[in-house]
């Protein structure tokens, strides 16, 4: 495989991995329960059935005799070797395989089902019809092209690899190779210093690459559910060093790794845990107030707190900003495409009966929401051409799991039947009714165009939900592509519009388009918010609270 292929492989699943995200994954028991719905739909309807058979045998009769027109789609790269398109055995092998997948989500589409219904089957459908494409078999020719290029050492190649994950992935094929970074080496080295260590958090503040900073500090809430230096993968890449060299005061959270002992730790456990360390940023700084930046979960952590100080009339945020976050729940997306009340309750079972959710395992069942580009390509690389699995930052932190406390589990996925944030009082954090219209700081909401995790129409509907003045960006890329999104991408593109009065695809009408990041954009508005300038100090941290030791700390080595 070229190093080209190598990052677009790797390209490709970081653009589907679903990240941070508190959600229900796929229980097996409804994949199951739709599996057998499909079955029986075949004779609920049988002459629907036999039209469709009847239409497969003709498109396969042009597939034999040389007259069918099917091609994969344009951004289907599975098919790429020109074997697939210039051979003609095996061209008729390639069209009668998309035949047979089109037929089945033809008849699927068309049957008598529920809107829901309709759209599992088609889940359940496309994982066995990707499962079962030519390009995965000892076929592929590209395999077959590697094995004698190799004199056959692919196939060993292979057989090792697919023996050492079911030994140590979980029979799940690797997506990075793991040995090919560690953090504080080679990730997450923006200079800096834990200085300040509670139960469920270390703060990290960053060492000024400037002569002055702004006055008013930055505080970055990570999401739960993965590690904190997504903000700050690579210097490249780091949004931590980003600011820093911005002038801006820069701390952010990295978050304990919980175990079953902290199985009772809830949604109110992380927001005084975040009490605590504002405080600490506030004396450090001698500010009276500060900017915080929450992301995925971690922006859903932070407006709760909002919420909270809000009802207590306290004055400690000045200004705000959520990175792709949904704060109204009511999302339609293949993510909650299972979450039905039997689904949330045994997710929530699952989670208290062994007193954590393991990331692993969430990511495991993630995958198979993506299959061709988190499991079958990957299935190509490492199995059938015997490479190794590739070296790429992004795939080495989500692999980095984390896990849930079972009790912060089960709130998310209270949270996520129950939409309590869309309406006043409707939830309650640290003995306080939370109404986020009473949230009057500025904000800033950024989303990602192709988010197919957090859709920004939902994230757009979120910011609608606080009572202050808000600022809408939407960046052209998705999850975590719009998170790591650093100047000078020729590709980069983002939009913006002034008014939020419109429906989310008003607005995009209305927006002005730009070229490059969303980071400087976002930087400038940042700036005019974060006071005056004062020179840069000497020491992190203070005399109550001294650098414990260097970043990237403690607890982000906790496995």
């Amino acid at each position: 495989m070229t190093h080209k292929n190598n990052d677009e492989l790797s390209q490709k699943a970081s653009e589907s991995i679903l990240g941070p995200n508190p959600v229900i994954g796929v229980p097996t028991r409804d994949l199951i329960s739709t599996a057998r719905l499909v079955l029986r739909q075949t004779v609920r309807q049988p002459v629907h059935s036999l039209k469709h058979i009847g239409r497969l045998g003709l498109a396969l009769k042009d597939v034999m005799i040389g007259r069918s027109g099917l091609a994969p789609a344009a951004d289907d790269k599975r098919f790429a070797d020109p074997t697939w398109s210039q051979n003609p055995l095996y061209r008729r092998y390639m069209q009668g395989y998309l035949a047979w997948r089109k037929e089945l989500n033809t008849w699927i589409s068309n049957a008598d089902l529920s809107e829901r219904d309709i759209s599992r089957a088609q889940f359940v459908i496309a994982l066995m019809t990707e499962a079962m494409s030519p390009t995965n078999t000892a076929l592929n020719p590209a395999a077959l092209k590697r094995f004698f290029e190799t004199g056959g050492k692919s196939l060993f190649d292979g057989m090792t690899h697919l023996v050492q994950d079911l030994m140590n992935n979980g029979g799940m094929p690797s997506q990075v190779n793991m040995n090919a970074f560690e953090v504080g080496k080679n990730l997450a080295t923006t200079k800096g210093s834990v200085v300040f260590r509670n139960e469920v958090l270390e703060l990290i503040q960053y060492k000024p690459l400037t002569e002055e900073v702004h006055a008013r500090p930055v505080l970055v809430v990570p999401p739960q559910i993965n590690k904190y230096y997504v903000f700050d993968l690579s210097p490249e890449k780091s949004l931590a060093r980003y600011l820093t060299m911005n002038h801006l005061q820069t701390f952010v959270i990295s978050w304990r790794n919980p175990t079953k002992a902290q199985r009772e730790w809830g949604l109110s456990t992380y927001i005084e845990a975040i009490k605590e360390a504002i405080e600490v940023v506030l004396e450090i700084t001698e500010s009276k107030d500060l900017s915080m930046l929450g992301a995925c979960s971690g922006g859903l952590t932070m407006a709760s707190l909002l919420g909270h100080y809000a009802a207590l009339k306290q004055k400690k945020i000045h200004s705000f900003t959520l990175l792709v976050s949904v704060l109204d729940t009511d999302v339609k997306s293949q993510v909650s495409l299972f979450a039905d009340e039997k689904s949330i309750e045994a997710a929530r079972r699952a989670s208290y009966q062994s007193g954590v959710l393991e990331g692993r395992d969430m990511a495991r069942v993630f995958a198979w929401m993506r299959p061709n580009d988190l499991i079958w390509n990957y299935w190509v690389n490492n199995y059938l051409l015997g490479n190794e699995p590739p070296v790429f930052d992004i795939l080495f932190w989500n692999n980095d799991t984390t896990r849930l406390p079972a009790a912060l589990h089960g709130e998310f996925l209270e949270m996520f039947k129950t939409n309590p944030l869309t309406h006043a009082g409707a939830l309650e954090v640290c003995g306080t009714p939370i109404d986020l219209k009473q949230v009057k700081s500025e904000f800033c909401c950024i989303a990602g165009l192709t988010d197919h995790i957090t859709p920004w129409e939902s994230c757009y509907k979120s910011a609608k939900l606080f009572g202050g003045k808000g600022e809408f960006i939407l960046s052209s890329s998705g999850h975590i592509q719009s998170i790591l999104n650093p100047p000078g991408n020729p590709k980069g593109r983002f939009f913006t519009n002034s008014s939020m009065n419109d429906t989310p695809h008003k607005w995009l009408e209305g927006a002005t388009k730009h070229s490059d990041s969303w980071w400087q954009y976002w930087r400038d508005w940042l700036q005019a918010r974060a006071g005056e300038r004062k020179p840069s100090p000497a020491v992190l941290g203070n005399s109550n609270y001294p650098a414990l030791e260097d970043a990237p700390g403690t607890y982000v080595h906790v496995r």
